[in-house]
C-alpha cells in the first residue's frame, strides 16, 4: 500500500507542485485515501477552479432579471410565451434556490475545499460575476474562500425578489451578454466559463444585449442597447453550460478519466455530456437536424404573440422562442413554489418571489416533454398456459425507443434515472408477475434480476481497494462524490438517433460511449448505434391463474432517487456539516428565516423529500415522484389488445397459445 501511495503522491505533485506540502500532510493523516488527497488540492484558494472566461470585476455589472419584468413579463394568455414569465418557473431561473444543488454543494466543498467556486459560477451568475463568491474582483481570490465557496457571501435570500438577491439563478442579462468568442478572438472555453460582452455598445453607455432579431429604423426600438447575433440561435450557445467537465483548474484538470482496468486516459473527466451527445447524433446535421432550442425553447404559435408587453412592437407569432428551458424535473419546481413563492406569513421574511403560475407551467411543460421523449412497444414472444397444478409462463419483448436529441436520460447524473416497470395481469386484472416494482411510500425501486434501469453511475476508481470503479462506500452504500469522480461504472442510457460515439477528437468515444451496455450498430462497421433498447422478459404464471393475460410495460423517469437523498444527508452527518445559518454566521444578511435555517442543507432537503405534505413544521413534497413517460401493453389469449403510447390507439391481434 505504501508503494501505491508514493505513486499517487508523485502524480499529484507533478500536476500541482504548489500544493505539495498540503498533499503530503493529507497523506500522512489519511494514507491511500484519494478523498483526502483531493481535499488538499483546494487548500485555502491555492488552486483557481475557474481560471477561464470572463472574470468578476465587470465594467458593466450584470443587471438582475427583475429589470426585464416591466417589458418582458406575461400574464393570462401571454404567460405562455413572454420571455420572463416562461423563464421564471424554470430551474435556470431558480438554480441558486434549488435545495438539491445546495446539499450537493456541501458535499463537494468537503471533498475538495473551495470547489464551490466552480459550481456556483453556473448557479448564480449575478453573485459570481458580482464578486460575491470567492473572487471579489479581476479574478483574484480575495474573499474568504470557505464562506464564498459555501455560498455564504451572496446578496439577499431565497425568498427575496431577484432585484434584491443573488438567488435568481442564471439571469436574462447573463445569457444575452454571452459572446461567440472572447474579446481577443479567444474560443469559447466551455464548462460554463463564458465570455461576456463588457464594452460600451455603440456609444450607448452600456453593453449590447444580443438576440436573434434586428429592428428597423422606422419602428420602435428596444429601450436598451441591442445587437443582432446569429450565434444566439445556435445549439453551441446551450453547449457552453451543458457539457460539464471536471474543473479545469489553474494546475490542469482536477480529475482524468480512468477505464475499468485503471488505465488513465488523460481525458478530463466528463461529468455531463448532453451537448456532445446531441453533436454526435442525427439531430446536429446541418440539413434536417434539430437544434437544442427547437425542443427546449419551442416557437410560440399563439396569435398575437409579442416579446414585449409595450405596444407597437411586431407580432412574433411563429417567430418567438418560448424561454421554457424545461427538462424532466417536475419535483423541484413544486418545492420552490411551496417554499418561496409566498412567505408573507413568516416574520422577517420578504414577501416571496411569486411565480406560482410560472412554476405550474414549467411542471406541465416538463411532463409534456417527457411524454414525447420515448415510445414503448410490447410484444408477446412465448406463452405456456398454466394448469391447475402447474405453472405456466409468458415471455414478452419490450422495445424502448429514444425520440430525444441526446441520451435518455441525459444531464446531471447523480440520482437521476429511468426504468421499465413490467406487470402481468390475469383475466380478473389481478397482478400475477412484475419486474421493477416501485413503492411510492418508501421510494424503493426493487431491482429484480430482469429489472432494466437506465442511468449513468460515476465513481472513484479503487476507492475501496477493489481495483475497480467503486460506486459504493466501504459499507456498501451508494456514494455520489461529484467532485471526485474519475471513472464510469455504468452507462446504459439509450443513445439518440444516429449516435456515433467516436469522433476525430475522441477516437475511442471515451466521453460519451456506453459502459457496461451493448447497443448494436445500425449496420456492421457504420459506427452508428441504434437509438432503442430491446429487453426480453420471461414471467412465471402461477398455477391456477386464468387467462387471457396482459403484460403492461411502463417507462418512468425520476429526478432524484432515495439513494441520492439519503447519501447527501449521511454525508452531512458524517462530515459534521453545520446548519446553514451557523455555517454562514459571519456573512451578511444572516440569519435567514426561510430555507434550511438551523438545519443542514441536506437535512432540509431530506425533510422536503420525506415529510408528509401536511406536516405543520416542514411540509414535504413527495419523494421525487416518478413521472410516467410512455407505456405499451400486450396480451395472450384468443384476442388481445395492443396499446402503444398515450394516444390509446388500439388494434386487435391474435395471441400465442
Amino acid at each position: 500500500m505504501r508503494r501505491s501511495l508514493v505513486s499517487v503522491s508523485r502524480l499529484v505533485l507533478a500536476v500541482v507542485a504548489g500544493a505539495a506540502l498540503l498533499v503530503l500532510q493529507a497523506q500522512a493523516a489519511e494514507p491511500d485515501d484519494w478523498v483526502h488527497v483531493s481535499r488538499a488540492l483546494g487548500g485555502a484558494g491555492s488552486i483557481d477552479f475557474t481560471p477561464h472566461g470572463t472574470q468578476p470585476g465587470l465594467t458593466f455589472e450584470l443587471w438582475n432579471s427583475d429589470n426585464c419584468v416591466g417589458c418582458h413579463n406575461g400574464s393570462g394568455s401571454s404567460l405562455a410565451y413572454r420571455p420572463h414569465s416562461t423563464w421564471a418557473g424554470s430551474m435556470m431561473a431558480n438554480a441558486m434556490r434549488d435545495p438539491l444543488f445546495l446539499a450537493a454543494l456541501d458535499v463537494a466543498n468537503k471533498d475538495v475545499p473551495g470547489v464551490g467556486d466552480y459550481c456556483l459560477r453556473c448557479h448564480t451568475s449575478d453573485g459570481w460575476y458580482g464578486g460575491r463568491v470567492v473572487k471579489a474582483g479581476a479574478g483574484q481570490p480575495d474573499n474568504d474562500v470557505t464562506l464564498g465557496a459555501n455560498a455564504c457571501l451572496l446578496k439577499g435570500s431565497y425568498e427575496a425578489p431577484d432585484g434584491d438577491s443573488d438567488y435568481g439563478g442564471l439571469s436574462c442579462h447573463f445569457c444575452h451578454r454571452n459572446m461567440a468568442e472572447g474579446p481577443g478572438g479567444e474560443p469559447r472555453p466551455g464548462n460554463g466559463a463564458v465570455w461576456l460582452n463588457d464594452t460600451d455598445c455603440d456609444g450607448t453607455g452600456g453593453p449590447c444585449r444580443y438576440g436573434p432579431y434586428a429592428y428597423s429604423d422606422s419602428g420602435p426600438q428596444p429601450p436598451h442597447p441591442w445587437k443582432k447575433a446569429d450565434f444566439m440561435s445556435d445549439s453551441a450557445m446551450c453547449g457552453q453550460c451543458h457539457d460539464v467537465t471536471t474543473p479545469d483548474t489553474s494546475a490542469g484538470p482536477l480529475k482524468t478519466l480512468k477505464l475499468a482496468d485503471g488505465t488513465d486516459t488523460g481525458v478530463p473527466f466528463p461529468i455531463e455530456r448532453t451537448y456532445s451527445e446531441w453533436q454526435r447524433s442525427t439531430f446536429s446535421a446541418p440539413i434536417g437536424g434539430t437544434s437544442c432550442q427547437a425542443c427546449h425553447m419551442p416557437i410560440s404559435e399563439a396569435p398575437g404573440t409579442t416579446a414585449c408587453s409595450l405596444g407597437g412592437y411586431p407580432n412574433r407569432s411563429g417567430d418567438l422562442r418560448v424561454h421554457a428551458f424545461v427538462g424532466g424535473n417536475t419535483w423541484i419546481p413544486q418545492v420552490l413554489k411551496g417554499e418561496y413563492s409566498d412567505t408573507r406569513s413568516i416574520p422577517g421574511a420578504w414577501e416571496g418571489i411569486g411565480r406560482e403560475a410560472s412554476f405550474d407551467q414549467t411542471v406541465q411543460w416538463a411532463r409534456e416533454l417527457l411524454q414525447s421523449a420515448a415510445t414503448v412497444e410490447t410484444a408477446v414472444t412465448g406463452f405456456a398456459t398454466p394448469g391447475a397444478a402447474a405453472a405456466g409462463s409468458l415471455s414478452v419483448q419490450v422495445k424502448v425507443t429514444n425520440q430525444s436529441g441526446h441520451k435518455l436520460p441525459s444531464g446531471y447524473s447523480e440520482g437521476r434515472r429511468m426504468w421499465l416497470n413490467v406487470q402481468v395481469h390475469d383475466r380478473n386484472g389481478s397482478l400475477v408477475a412484475e419486474s421493477a416494482p416501485y413503492d411510492p411510500a418508501t421510494a424503493v425501486l426493487h431491482k429484480d434480476p430482469q429489472a432494466r434501469v437506465y442511468e449513468i453511475l460515476q465513481g472513484i476508481w479503487n476507492h475501496n481497494g477493489t481495483g475497480a470503479c467503486d460506486t459504493t462506500d466501504g459499507s456498501g452504500l451508494p456514494m455520489f462524490h461529484f467532485a471526485l469522480g474519475d471513472c464510469i461504472a455504468k452507462d446504459n442510457r439509450i443513445p439518440p438517433l444516429g449516435f456515433q460515439p467516436a469522433t476525430a477528437d475522441d477516437p475511442n468515444g471515451y466521453e460519451v460511449r456506453p459502459v457496461g451496455a451493448a447497443y448494436p450498430e445500425t449496420e456492421p462497421g457504420s459506427g452508428t448505434l441504434v437509438n432503442y433498447d430491446t429487453v426480453p422478459y420471461r414471467f412465471v404464471l402461477p398455477a391456477g391463474a386464468v387467462g387471457p393475460f396482459t403484460a403492461k410495460a411502463q417507462l418512468y423517469y425520476q429526478t432524484s432517487s432515495r439513494d441520492y437523498i439519503e447519501f447527501l444527508r449521511r454525508e452531512a452527518e458524517a462530515n459534521g456539516t453545520q446548519g446553514e445559518n451557523l455555517m454562514c454566521a459571519a456573512s451578511p444578511d444572516r440569519p435567514f428565516v426561510v430555507g434550511p435555517k438551523s438545519r443542514t442543507r441536506a437535512e432540509y432537503l431530506y425533510q422536503l423529500w420525506n415529510n408528509p405534505s401536511d406536516d405543520p413544521v416542514q411540509p414535504g413534497y413527495g419523494k421525487s415522484p416518478p413521472e410516467l413517460m410512455a407505456l405499451g401493453s400486450a396480451g395472450s389469449g384468443e384476442d388481445w389488445i395492443f396499446i402503444d403510447g398515450f394516444e390509446g390507439v388500439a388494434a386487435a391481434h391474435q395471441g400465442s397459445r
